[in-house]
């Protein structure tokens, strides 16, 4: 398969220009090309709860959209060709799950399935049980579907989200979901490198790259022996032993790990603590949002196994769009599809127990009462703690969430008044003691490209600390270190580029803090009161607190609904016989 990507959007309106794609493609080796409307010139740049929107006056602007009647910088960004994923066995192995719900025996009497929260979760909880035959009715406490994935319009039309959202060749029950519903094209494959900003040399990058040529996990040591900036050789030898009781010992030592945190793992396995420096605080803080000091090494060896086993399994990719719109939509589409519903602010107030101590209803804030023959929370963890009876709270499988928290991240966008210059058409690692990772959202995504002026995602952890912040600290601390990695174009005092406007999305309880010892306490998504089931990313599946893993939950959750069929049918049917004898 070609390294080289295909252009996706050239705006050359002259007649007598002929651009030849290959030697674009020649030129634009992870970049952007910039294109003058109208003109005969082509040149090539490096592009190497809910916040609040602020505005700030420049002169006479005020939008920071081009007017219709100016002939704007057009951006014509590369995009790389989809990996060959689908003969990996954990994709069959995803595809074989998929497809095992769809040529299920249809059920006697569909089972009508309530089930709390429309994010990934909750969202392919309900797609697989439709697909089964049976009907889900999907609850959504807010106005907006996607849960960890929301993203919310500004008066301005532009779009600001959750987080900042990265799709891996290695989350095959993710690609499989993309291929089921027929929406592969809005992914948009970046080259296959892991690119970190360079704090001792403000205004470079030290990238890994992932030859084409090698087999995994070949690829990614030659990308790490290839990097000389980050790590010595001595010190990429002492990891390397120091990873082989983790390669030799399989998923058994994996599991093993959990705990350990990964600071002190690697003093255990003699790793120098510059390597967690250089390369594990910037990969702990964008696995949890959490430094090394606390994170489970388990997190990073599973991280580690599924990124270097698959050849392709470190490639990413982002959603050319809103979650909500281009990702959520179609699988509500799907769902409505086969008589399935989905209802937005239905937020539960209380789960009513039968005298058994089973599901009687979900009791929504607005006094309804919805019933149904099973019942599954795919919200966060500590929002089911909140909504937990208490009746259940005693019982080992539900006491056990107490250690389950989720860990605070904060989301944030800043449009600039002009296209930054030291950005990538990728995610870069910012390794900065404040920032995880960010991406210029103007380059790396169709829908919100901009030709004239730059938009930052950025994501700030740790947050804990922050999180009770005002949104102007935070934005005045992100500055701060903006002007780290981009010291000829931004300043903390805005006397280079200006900040036209901005959003801060917090989210107090995001995905749940995988610190040692937290893997004993995740649970199997069939819970021990008969009819109620748990879907979402802190349940127990072989993925990290992830998108892949909320997904691959909902699968999980669904085959437990299915299989228990029969026994829920009978609990159906002694219910009606009783009703009728009363």
């Amino acid at each position: 398969m070609t390294q080289f990507g295909q252009v996706s959007t050239l705006n050359l309106t002259s007649q007598n220009n002929l651009v030849h794609v290959s030697s674009l493609l020649a030129a634009a080796r992870g970049g952007c090309l910039f294109a003058l409307k109208d003109m005969n010139t082509l040149s090539f740049a490096r592009s190497d709860s809910m916040g609040h929107k602020v505005k700030f006056a420049i002169g006479n602007t005020s939008t920071i959209r081009p007017r219709k009647d100016t002939s704007p910088l057009k951006v014509v960004c590369i995009d790389y060709p989809r990996p060959d994923i689908e003969n990996t066995v954990n994709y069959l192995e995803a595809a074989a799950l998929s497809s095992s719900f769809r040529t299920s025996s249809r059920p006697k009497k569909p089972l009508e399935v309530v089930i709390a929260g429309a994010g990934l979760g909750g969202l392919c909880t309900a797609k697989y049980l439709a697909d089964a035959g049976h009907k889900p009715i999907l609850l959504e406490a807010r106005d907006v579907l996607g849960g960890k994935i929301a993203a919310w319009k500004d008066d301005d039309g532009d779009w600001y989200e959750t987080g900042l959202h990265i799709f891996f060749g290695a989350y095959p029950n993710m690609q499989n979901l993309f291929g089921e519903l027929g929406i592969n094209d809005r992914l948009q494959w970046k080259e296959h490198s892991m690119i970190f900003a360079m704090p001792n040399k403000p205004g470079e990058f030290s990238r890994f790259d992932f030859p084409e040529v090698l087999p995994a996990p070949l690829n990614g040591i030659w990308a790490i022996l290839k990097n000389s900036e980050m790590l010595t050789w001595p010190e990429k030898i002492k990891f390397a032993v120091g990873l082989l009781p983790a390669i030799l010992g399989g998923q058994a030592y994996v599991e093993a790990q959990d705990g350990i945190t990964v600071k002190d793992w690697m003093r255990k396995q003699g790793v120098p603590d510059r390597v967690t420096d250089e390369v594990f605080i910037a990969m702990s803080k964008a696995l949890n949002f959490i430094n090394p000091d606390e994170l489970s090494m388990q997190c990073i060896l599973i991280a580690l196994n599924r990124f270097l086993q698959e050849k392709h399994g470190s490639k990413m990719a982002f959603l050319d769009g809103n979650p909500p719109e281009r990702l959520c939509m179609p699988v509500v589409d799907h769902i409505r599809s086969l008589g399935g519903e989905v209802r937005l602010n239905s937020r539960i107030q209380r789960i009513e127990l039968n005298e058994d101590g089973t599901v009687r209803s979900f009791l929504l804030t607005n006094g309804s009462a919805i019933k149904g023959d099973a019942y599954v929370f795919a919200t966060p963890v500590d929002i089911l703690k909140l909504l937990l009876p208490e009746d259940w709270k005693e019982i080992p499988y539900f006491r056990k969430l107490e250690n389950l928290v989720g860990v605070p991240v904060i989301n944030v966008h800043i449009w600039f008044d002009r296209k930054l210059r030291n950005t990538y058409d990728h995610l870069l690692f910012s390794r900065s003691p404040l920032l995880s990772v960010y991406a210029d959202m103007s380059v790396t995504c169709k829908e919100y490209y901009s030709p004239n002026q730059s938009m930052l995602e950025l994501v700030f952890a740790p947050a804990e600390e922050w999180i009770s912040r005002s949104d102007s600290e935070i934005i005045e601390a992100t500055m701060k270190e903006l002007a780290k990695l981009f010291p000829d174009e931004i300043a903390a005092d805005q006397s280079k580029a200006k900040i036209l406007k901005y959003h801060v999305v917090k989210t107090p309880r995001s995905v749940y803090k995988t610190v040692p010892g937290s893997e004993p306490c995740r649970p199997l998504q069939r819970s021990p009161i008969e009819g109620f089931y748990l879907a979402g990313d802190y349940t127990k599946q072989k993925y990290l607190a992830s998108m892949e893993g909320a997904v691959l939950s909902g699968k999980l959750c669904a085959q437990s609904i299915v299989q228990d069929y029969e026994l829920l049918l009978t609990r159906v049917q002694e219910k009606l016989a009783e009703a009728s004898i009363a």
